[in-house]
């Protein structure tokens, strides 16, 4: 076809995913679209990864300054309170600069931003409702559905009424609440909780489940609850809200049961941070024939093709790891897969490593202890006190611990996970060491700079008990 509204790729979205692959392949000379209808480039550098972690490192600069003030660091220089409106515009010129930087690179490839809502006609066709009125009609011959998803609001009587913040609204504050209430207990849900009560608001987590941070091992979790509470968050585990009045910003209460008995708690602010639901609906995905799975999410193989070969799913609408990281690696799983790079990658068997920035940091790659024990995998644990990475102790920062879990049969790496400060600077030497089959000796015995955080490494990985 030589229509002017014929691509090589079109992406529906312009997530991480969706707008590598098309600037990728127009940087080649193929021409290529990326669909957008509301936040250009995606969510991550405008309401999500970067901007939330912008607004942690000002809550750590923060209660830092207040530490040492305490501690007599600084003289006659009380910190007291914090301006919210600081935090905010220092969070917005980010994410203007990052936007800034996707247009050079939309320019240099010479890929297409079209803004406007897209529905999926049929195998090879996408119509567009433009943002600025009309339509247009375009066809391609590979289509990436890259529509992301969005905070779950459960059905709660009087949630949705009360207007809750998720965290796009979270991150456009102007004002410390006085009461934040956080309904999960997820990882979003502990990030800002520290960074709010570190601004001054008094937090309260609901998790409906018996422990915070359900997927990690106890020892994980308990560690971080303990970190969190000495800092003034409260937890309430078990906690199951049944209804819910009043007005987020004003004043909202909750009602519900606490281990089967009556709960109540009244804040000044909503977040509901309880997990997340795919973008599938309203863009033509089942009136083209795109097998959804019972989630909502799109059906797709390893190599992220949907039941209609020429068609793509790719990040959160595709059930991949709700990570930018895994996304960008959804980018280049299919970008091989269109090239007919040899050998293929795919999906299967990766490595999916995250890490939760609180502070100090939640990091983990691999297997955990739970994991383990439920496939029945054996394995040898060693594990050491954050004290115990020499680093930690130059920072004030000794709270938390590292474990790893190495093969009973062999010396291979089956899992990593560390608690302590920039912990998931630790995650890529272990990854490399797991990608490549390497035994645990390869980082017991490396030579690594003094004082580092890899130094800790040598300890842990030197503290494996020998096979049986």
């Amino acid at each position: 076809m030589t229509s002017s509204d014929h691509y090589d790729t079109i992406s529906i979205g312009s997530g991480e995913a969706g707008k590598f692959v098309c600037f990728t392949r127009s940087s080649t000379g193929k021409k290529t679209a990326v669909i957008e209808h509301k936040w250009p480039y995606g969510s991550c550098p405008n309401i999500a990864c970067l901007p939330s972690k912008n607004v942690l490192y000002s809550a750590e600069q923060l209660h830092n300054a207040q530490k040492y003030t305490k501690m007599g660091l600084l003289k006659n220089n009380a910190i007291e309170g914090v301006n919210m409106s600081v935090v905010r515009e220092r969070k917005r010129d980010m994410v203007k600069g990052m936007f800034e930087m996707h247009e050079d690179v939309l320019k240099d490839t010479g890929s297409e931003l079209i803004l406007g809502h897209a529905n999926l006609v049929d195998a090879k066709t996408v119509e567009v409702e433009l943002k600025d009125g009309g339509k247009r009609v375009l066809t391609a011959d590979n289509i990436i559905i890259c529509t992301g998803s969005r905070a779950r609001i459960d059905d709660t009587p009087g949630l949705k009424a009360a207007k809750p913040m998720t965290h796009i609204e979270l991150l456009e504050l102007g004002e410390v609440p006085a009461h934040l209430v956080i309904l999960g207990g997820g990882y979003s849900g502990l990030e800002f909780a520290q960074a709010h009560r570190r601004f001054g608001a008094k937090v309260s987590v609901i998790e409906r489940n018996e422990r915070i941070l359900k997927h990690e091992d106890e020892d994980v979790s308990s560690a971080l609850v303990d970190i969190l509470v000495a800092e003034g968050v409260d937890f309430h585990a078990s906690t199951l809200i049944t209804s819910v009045s009043g007005t987020s910003g004003e004043s909202v209460t909750l009602n519900g049961t606490t281990s089967g008995k009556p709960f109540s708690i009244t804040g000044t602010h909503i977040l509901v941070a309880g997990g997340r639901v795919p973008n599938t609906e309203n863009c033509g995905l089942e009136s083209a024939g795109i097998q959804l799975m019972p989630s909502g999410h799109v059906k797709v193989n390893e190599y992220l093709q949907t039941n209609i070969p020429n068609v793509f799913a790719v990040g959160d609408c595709a059930n991949t790891p709700y990570f930018t990281h895994m996304g960008f690696d959804d980018f280049r799983v299919v970008r091989d897969f269109l090239n007919q790079t040899s050998p293929l990658r795919s999906t299967a068997n990766r490595q999916v490593p995250y890490t939760l920035y609180t502070s100090p940091e939640l990091a983990h790659v691999g297997l955990s202890e739970g994991a383990a024990t439920k496939a029945g995998v054996e394995y040898r644990l060693a594990k050491l006190p954050m004290a115990a990475f020499l680093r930690t102790r130059t920072m004030d920062a000794t709270q938390g611990f590292a474990k790893a879990l190495v093969s009973a049969t062999d010396d291979t790496i089956l899992g990593f996970t560390a608690l302590g400060p920039k912990a998931g600077e630790l995650l890529p030497v272990v990854q490399l060491a797991m990608s490549a089959g390497l035994p645990y000796t390869s980082l017991s015995e490396m030579i690594i700079t003094h004082p580092t955080m890899n130094e800790g490494l040598v300890a842990l990985f030197g503290a494996v008990p020998p096979r049986k």
